[in-house]
């Protein structure tokens, strides 16, 4: 596995990019350039990577909604993940992402029709458009799991690999967005060893955060920073060790670097004592 996470880019210097990374023990870092960089500066962090045996793992596409009721979003999210798609190909990144979208006016928010079959082959429907519309040589397209969506666990994730079948799309795995009930909570390790079994080398990229369950009802389930819940990282690291030698296990949505060095340090705890290569 690679461990990876934010820094901050100046766009102009991969040097000083590579340097942040190497100053945390980064060995895989998201896009640190958008669609809109020119193809000089793409390929100079191609190359910065490369000589510095950083993988690009994802380019994202937050804020697309390219599965919107309205034509207009519509077509403007297709627009935007075919554009982090082919940005992915050519900065050798592994994969575009974006979640589904959503049925409601917020890009990733809830709505009672998310979790219909109407929504559910309109979510194949899009990815397939735009895969097609790329047709990228290496790098691949994914749905980032979440709650109020498909893909939201096992089961939907195959029916929507098995539904849009094309090679060009792979799987994202965020188990932290996946566990959003008790029970669930309860089972976190039965969960985790269960998604990757079915899907394995297909995972591109993992979003590592930690989930909590408070004591309080109805159901609140928060996502903290890794070591701060309760998710059994023993057994994450332990089944995720056992895919791709590379595989980018990314750290995110933490507020300050401190709390990223806090982070960063429990990962490499705990790897070390299941044995896994970090």
């Amino acid at each position: 596995m690679r461990l990876g996470g934010p820094v901050d880019t100046d766009e102009s210097d991969p040097n000083a990019w590579i340097a942040d990374l190497e100053e945390r023990g980064y060995r895989a870092a998201a896009a640190p350039v958008g669609p809109d960089a020119s193809d000089e500066t793409v390929r100079a962090y191609r190359e910065a990577a490369e000589a510095a045996d950083v993988e690009i793992a994802e380019v994202g596409a937050w804020g697309a909604n390219p599965i919107s009721d309205d034509p207009e979003t519509r077509a403007a999210g297709i627009d935007q993940c075919q554009r982090a798609l082919q940005l992915a190909d050519d900065l050798g990144a592994r994969c575009a992402v974006d979640v589904a979208g959503s049925r409601g006016e917020t890009w990733d928010g809830p709505h009672p029709e998310n979790f219909s079959d109407e929504t559910f082959y309109r979510i194949v429907d899009a990815v397939q458009e735009i895969v097609d519309g790329v047709e990228p040589e290496d790098a691949v397209y994914t749905l980032e799991p979440m709650p109020w969506i498909y893909p939201h666990d096992v089961e939907s994730y195959r029916r929507l690999v098995d539904a849009i079948d094309r090679e060009a799309f792979g799987v994202h795995f965020d188990p932290v967005n996946m566990i959003t009930s008790p029970r669930r909570h309860a089972r976190d390790a039965e969960f985790v060893r269960e998604f990757v079994a079915e899907f394995g080398d297909d995972i591109e990229v993992v979003h590592l955060k930690d989930v909590t369950l408070a004591d309080e009802l109805t159901v609140h389930v928060d996502e903290v920073r890794p070591g701060a819940g309760e998710l059994d990282y023993h057994v994450l690291l332990s089944v995720l060790d056992d895919l791709d030698d590379d595989l980018p296990v990314l750290l995110e949505h933490l507020d300050s670097e401190q709390a990223y060095e806090r982070a960063r340090a429990y990962v490499r705890e705990v790897a070390d004592e299941v044995g896994a290569t970090l």
